[in-house]
């Protein structure tokens, strides 16, 4: 297996004057979630950590305009590509359902396509993912890099967000909504005073994975119900652009026919 080395791992698009996206462009489609990194006049806030197939923080230390300030990490759920670099941070939240999955990784912890459960990878064939080569990774983070010493490491958690919760930056308060669906402890962060809603894995504008370990069409269309209630205006997704209500509506719409013709 040969594969190019890559110039930049990371790459950060600022959403607006407190929120900066940061996806790893060098993992596969699938596998590549959005990191949202919102800094409040408190403390910061990392949702979800990516791979870990590098470190993370020292990335985010140089994006921040204070790097000293506390950082807490919110898991909006534990599948490999959300979880990769959590035991860089010192506080770590994520829903009770999930913590212990979060500490003890069981799911996919290596970056190769051999140590992926077939019927997984059609589940993502028949979403409407493009096939995966040997490996998650499509570029080496640095020369010399061996994609086998990747394990996923997990982390304990030092908190618990459960629904109704809520994640204070300070100047910024985001109300924890229980999104199950994806996974049993799917989590969204929902800032009632702007209508931006986090959702994570819940909802994104592009192929929904909802047949799997873990995964519940009856605890989606729950979910697609409560989101429906929200006044929305900017919907950011674990990937993909984001998106307003109007384009949260239509997707929703179009799940709930495709479960409803099944």
């Amino acid at each position: 297996m040969t594969l190019p080395v890559a110039e930049t791992w990371f790459n950060a698009t600022r959403l607006d004057d407190h929120t900066t996206l940061i996806i790893e462009p060098h993992i596969h489609v699938l596998e590549q979630a959005n990191m949202f990194l919102v800094e409040g006049s408190e403390r910061d806030m990392i949702l979800d950590t990516g791979m870990g197939v590098i470190p993370l923080k020292p990335y985010l230390d140089t994006l921040r305009r204070d790097p000293g300030k506390e950082i807490i990490c919110v898991s909006s759920h534990t599948h490999i590509d959300h979880i990769g670099a959590v035991h860089e941070f010192d506080t770590r939240l994520v829903h009770p359902a999930e913590a212990a999955e979060m500490a003890r990784p069981s799911g996919l912890t290596t970056l190769f396509r051999r140590d992926m459960p077939e019927r997984l990878l059609q589940t993502f064939l028949d979403a409407g993912y493009p096939p995966i080569g040997e490996t998650l990774i499509e570029a080496l983070p640095h020369a010399g890099y061996d994609p086998e010493t990747y394990r996923l490491r997990g982390a304990h958690a030092t908190g618990l967000l459960s629904h109704g919760d809520t994640v204070d930056l300070g100047d910024r308060s985001y109300q924890v909504l229980h999104l199950p669906g994806h996974s049993p402890g799917g989590i969204g962060l929902f800032e009632a005073a702007t209508g931006v809603l986090f959702a994570a894995d819940a909802i994104y504008d592009g192929p929904l994975i909802f047949e799997g370990p873990g995964m519940s069409v009856p605890d989606y269309r729950a979910t697609f119900a409560l989101l429906k209630t929200l006044p929305v205006t900017t919907v950011h997704g674990g990937h993909d652009p984001s998106f307003d209500r109007a384009r949260m509506l239509e997707i929703i719409a179009e799940y709930e026919a495709l479960w409803d013709a099944a």
